[in-house]
């Protein structure tokens, strides 16, 4: 297999704003990241992946960018930012950036222009339509509800937004704006940074025709999604980027693609296609999603679980490459999503981490993660932040569709905003977070858990997320050997080998709060076993039958 250094790492996500604040405004920043670098030294991460720090009036956290070459007043300057990139490479860490293409913040001055007048030359960066019989142009609904269309009275037309009405959509049928894109890049990567994670970049190429959605019974809006996700020129405008930026540097490029397909991803990935290094897919995280997706919260089942991790190990084993993630800014925390964040907190956590860190592709460790911090539940909705949690509780309790019960069970349970509370970093007040009023109230549980204690405790998450990390660096098989699920219909335990040349790696791992028995399949041959990481001690050698502990994982070695 071809060795890419992408490949051989591990990425450590940053939400700026939440992650360490330097100068007591409540808000993190670019120097508060700086502070903890000898901290992600010592968990051994490779990459930071940077959440968007760019120039921003925040409706959406900063993915809404009002100037692609500065620095949110926030977050410091760019001088802080040169400081960061150096600091980081100094200790052998890359830097890679959001780079947020699909849209602009409506403060951005390519939209200033663009929306003054029908004639000016900046109109077509963004897309412009005419209502249609007195209504918006077509029925499909933003991301963050309503419709995706915003009327604009200077011009009588309409402008499209997938996302809020800030943040509208940029035009990639312009060549021009495509070029102004592909020359920021190229600043960027001019500076030195080492790649970038794409936001819904399989998003920029939208059915020009703009048809009509289908409206799902009891919905008020279309879904537009066949419409503009992975659209008719993506490949086109992924092959003229990689042709004028992304080729001429030795970068990690992955893009954010909800709604693809390992069939899709291959084409995203290939190595011939010259497009992206990975692509982040979202079906696994969809688990439990109903009528009103993440909203309805429903159970989920460990055989469904298997059968999309599986059919993406298999799907790209021969050609393109997988990010693993349980975790980003748009998720809640793993620990309390299919772990156990009360009882077996810890157990749970090192299980989940072993069975996604064992498996062939780039695995992403969202921060907080590694100190096994879990999801939040604030006693009322004006707590909360995420524009989306927001937007959400507003039209579905507001229209009746759900209490406000059911809303904030689901908000518990799914909300961004679980994602995007303050780190832990000791028991001093608001968690070592900051020393004023932190924008989003801290979890509660800081005095628990948080970095401090993990640092002092050789058992903790921290030290087993460290291992982890230098097992992947230490046996090639991790990265390079094949994938195969054993036990498929088992609802408890999810156990897979990875092979290479003569030797296998056996990942098992129990995902209940029961002790559950473990055989071994009778194909699975070897002369030698040894244990190469476990979250219980064992000196066990014997993997025939094991009586897994609750939340246990092992992962053997058999030649």
């Amino acid at each position: 297999m071809e060795k890419q250094w992408w490949k051989d790492s591990v990425v450590y996500q940053i939400y700026p704003r939440s992650f360490k604040d330097s100068n007591g405004d409540g808000i993190g920043d670019i120097q508060g990241i700086i502070s903890k670098l000898d901290y992600l030294h010592k968990l051994g991460i490779d990459i930071i992946w940077l959440s968007p720090v760019y120039k921003s009036p925040n409706d959406d956290n900063g993915y809404d960018i009002s100037d692609y070459q500065d620095i949110m007043d926030e977050f410091g300057t760019m001088e802080d930012f040169d400081e960061l990139l150096g600091a980081a490479h100094n200790r052998g860490i890359k830097i890679m950036m959001d780079l947020v293409v699909n849209h602009s913040s409506d403060e951005h001055q390519w939209f200033v222009e663009s929306r003054s007048s029908k004639d000016n030359p900046k109109r077509d960066y963004y897309i412009w339509k005419p209502g249609k019989d007195g209504a918006a142009p077509t029925n499909w609904e933003a991301a963050f509800k309503g419709s995706v269309w915003e009327y604009d009275e200077t011009t009588d037309e309409y402008f499209l937004h997938l996302f809020s009405k800030k943040q509208p959509d940029l035009n990639w049928e312009n060549p021009k704006l495509r070029s102004e894109v592909y020359n920021m890049m190229k600043w960027w990567l001019d500076k030195g940074i080492d790649g970038f994670r794409m936001d819904v970049i399989n998003f920029i190429s939208k059915d020009t025709s703009y048809p009509d959605g289908e409206v799902q019974p009891g919905k008020q809006y279309g879904n537009g999604s066949p419409y503009f996700m992975n659209g008719p020129r993506i490949h086109e405008f992924f092959q003229e980027m990689n042709q004028e930026v992304l080729s001429k540097y030795d970068i990690i490029t992955v893009g954010e693609t909800p709604g693809v397909t390992p069939e899709e991803a291959k084409l995203y990935t290939g190595r011939d296609r010259n497009e992206l290094n990975m692509v982040f897919q979202f079906e696994h995280m969809g688990l439990g999603d109903g009528p009103e997706g993440k909203w309805s919260n429903g159970p989920w089942k460990l055989t469904e679980l298997k059968r999309i991790l599986t059919r993406w190990q298999k799907g790209l084993e021969e050609d393109g490459w997988n990010s693993l993630y349980w975790n980003n800014h748009d998720q809640p925390r793993v620990v309390s999503r299919f772990g156990n964040d009360q009882e077996y907190r810890v157990e749970s956590a090192k299980m989940l981490a072993t069975l996604l860190h064992m498996m062939q592709g780039t695995p992403y460790i969202y921060q907080g993660e590694e100190i096994g911090m879990t999801n939040v539940a604030f006693d009322t909705i004006e707590e909360y932040r995420d524009i989306e949690t927001l937007n959400a509780y507003n039209e579905l309790v507001g229209e009746g569709k759900m209490s406000k019960e059911e809303m904030m069970s689901a908000i518990y349970a799914r909300s961004r905003d679980n994602a995007r509370t303050p780190v832990q970093w000791d028991s001093s007040e608001y968690a070592g977070f900051t020393s004023g009023k932190p924008w989003i109230d801290v979890n509660p549980n800081y005095t628990e858990i948080n970095s401090e204690k993990a640092m002092e405790d050789q058992d903790s998450i921290f030290y087993y997320y460290q291992k982890l990390i230098s097992l992947r660096k230490e046996h090639s098989i991790i990265v390079d050997g094949t994938y195969d699920l054993i036990l498929e219909d088992s609802e408890n335990i999810y156990a897979y080998t990875r092979s290479m040349e003569n030797e296998k790696l056996l990942v098992i791992c129990n995902f209940t709060a029961e002790t559950v028995p473990f055989d071994l399949p009778e194909h699975i041959s070897y002369t030698n076993s040894e244990i190469l990481i476990q979250n219980y001690h064992t000196d066990s050698n014997d993997i025939q039958h094991i009586e897994l502990k609750p939340y246990e994982a092992r992962v053997y070695k058999l030649s």
